[in-house]
């Protein structure tokens, strides 16, 4: 049997991506990349936002809301971003069914990868019920998707 890759937030694979420019490295993923089993992507950088960016949280709901136009991603400046962390999030969507991918493992509380809860929307580092994007997305497209594990 084939095992396929799994795919795997750039952040914690160690690339800095993540708002404030820095990575959130998690050893296990990390490790999971250099041999092969894993497949970093960052569905923000993919959809063109720069690094370092200004933070970003969904308001009026989450991922899934993004995706039918019922919520926007909007940065802490008020600058809607909701375009580009769709296509980024298509970016990462296509290359999971290139690749066959069937599983994703995603930074947690993020509003393109977070599974479970994202932050609320006022960027008062309070959270609520939800999923980022990216994870809204592959969850529609039948990934496992889970966040990520303690270091």
């Amino acid at each position: 049997m084939i095992q396929r890759p799994v795919l795997v937030s750039s952040c914690l694979a160690g690339i800095p991506c993540r708002y404030n420019g820095k990575a959130k490295a998690n050893p296990a993923i990390v490790e999971a990349v250099a041999r092969g089993d894993a497949v970093a992507a960052c569905a923000e950088e993919l959809g063109e936002l720069s690094t370092p960016r200004p933070p970003a949280e969904i308001s009026g709901g989450d991922g899934n809301d993004v995706l039918e136009g019922r919520a926007a991603v909007l940065d802490v400046n008020g600058e809607d971003v909701s375009r580009q962390f769709v296509a980024g999030a298509q970016k990462v969507a296509d290359l999971v069914q290139r690749e066959g991918i069937t599983e994703a493992i995603l930074q947690d509380r993020s509003p393109s990868c977070g599974c479970g809860s994202i932050y609320d929307g006022s960027h008062s580092g309070k959270l609520v019920a939800g999923d980022g994007v990216l994870a809204a997305l592959l969850k529609r497209r039948g990934i496992k998707v889970s966040g990520s594990p303690a270091t």
